[in-house]
């Protein structure tokens, strides 16, 4: 591996991909550093029964929206990273480019508060809820068609069962959000594992592309398949 070939060194053995990859693994810190602390400073408020969207409503309401705020714009970064960093397959730009979508479906998840419980409608509760059920359902198309070029890739080959147990668990949630919101009273766990599952798999691959952006160095920009 030649000097000149690898990618252009940012701070210390940090590269471009680096940033890139940070931008991943900040991102779900930050969302589950807000959520829990509003959650824990809201009086009353159960991590269990209560959605995480009423948090908005709370005294650190402010903190929760800017967490989802913070995720979305990282995660849109991020995807940059992965679109460079793997050997895409068919159907991988799509993949990545719902992968973007779905970082700024949750810029307008945190930008737009849900209505409060028996309060009157309104168009930015409206955004918020329909965003919402849009964003966690094109994760798992967007998870899947990445997924395609993971299994054939040598640098990602191994998150490729991780990657296809997110997508089937993203679209189990999803089915049983529809279908069982109204009987849940235990809706907040229900919505945090949901969310858990997007962000863990965001974590772990932003994780991987770090690793590779200290080791695999030029190697990292393979073609994309058509």
């Amino acid at each position: 591996m030649s000097q000149d070939s690898r990618p252009p060194s940012i701070i210390g053995p940090l590269n471009i991909y680096s940033l890139l990859a940070l931008a991943g693994v900040i991102g779900p810190i930050v969302l589950i550093i807000a959520n829990l602390t509003a959650s824990f400073s809201a009086p009353g408020y159960s991590l269990i029964r209560d959605s995480i969207s009423s948090l908005a409503w709370s005294p650190m309401g402010w903190l929760q929206s800017i967490g989802f705020l913070a995720i979305g714009l990282l995660v849109e970064v991020f995807s940059g990273g992965l679109f460079f960093g793997i050997r895409g397959a068919r159907g991988f730009r799509l993949g990545i480019g719902l992968l973007v979508c779905f970082g700024f479906g949750l810029l307008l998840i945190g930008a737009f508060r849900e209505d409060p419980v028996g309060g009157s409608r309104t168009i930015q509760g409206a955004i918020h809820t329909v965003t919402a059920a849009i964003v966690f359902s094109i994760f798992p198309v967007a998870s899947l068609l990445i997924a395609l070029s993971l299994r054939k890739d040598p640098y990602w080959k191994g998150l490729f069962p991780h990657t296809i147990a997110t997508t089937v668990l993203a679209v189990a949630f999803v089915i049983g959000h529809l279908f069982l919101l109204a009987q849940l009273s235990w809706l907040g766990l229900y919505e945090r594992v949901l969310v858990a599952n997007t962000v863990i798999w965001v974590e772990i691959m932003a994780i991987r592309l770090l690793r590779l952006s200290l080791t695999a160095g030029e190697k990292l920009r393979r073609p994309t398949i058509f």
